[in-house]
């Protein structure tokens, strides 16, 4: 068997127990959140890796810097957060573009700052 068709078939079948079987949207929502969460925490820990190899880096930044990029992370991570009910308008959606500009803004003029001595 082709392994397009196999991988076809595979999705196919899926699709089938979640549309036909009872609780099949419930169960595969659960699976979807469970998928979601192991992502969030490998994301949370390749970051704590990151941060303890970086640490020495971080801390020769100075406060002033070390700040303005720390509340660039925070302002990513709550934009990304809330994508969903930023996009429902139009107001919300520049909003978060220019939330999301701003914080690579910041991140990369610290970065910049820092290589430059």
């Amino acid at each position: 068997m082709n392994a397009t068709a196999r991988n076809v078939l595979i999705v196919v079948v899926l699709a089938a127990l979640v549309a036909f079987l009872p609780a099949g949207g419930t169960t595969a929502a659960v699976l979807l959140q469970a998928l979601s969460i192991a992502f969030l925490a490998s994301l949370a820990w390749v970051a704590s890796i990151m941060y303890r190899q970086n640490r020495s880096s971080l801390y020769l930044l100075g406060d002033n810097r070390r700040a303005a990029l720390y509340a660039a992370v925070a302002v990513v991570a709550v934009v990304l957060t809330a994508t969903h009910r930023m996009w429902a308008s139009p107001a919300g959606s520049v909003a978060w573009l220019v939330l999301v500009a701003a914080a690579i803004y910041v991140a990369a003029a610290v970065i910049w700052s820092a290589r430059r001595y």
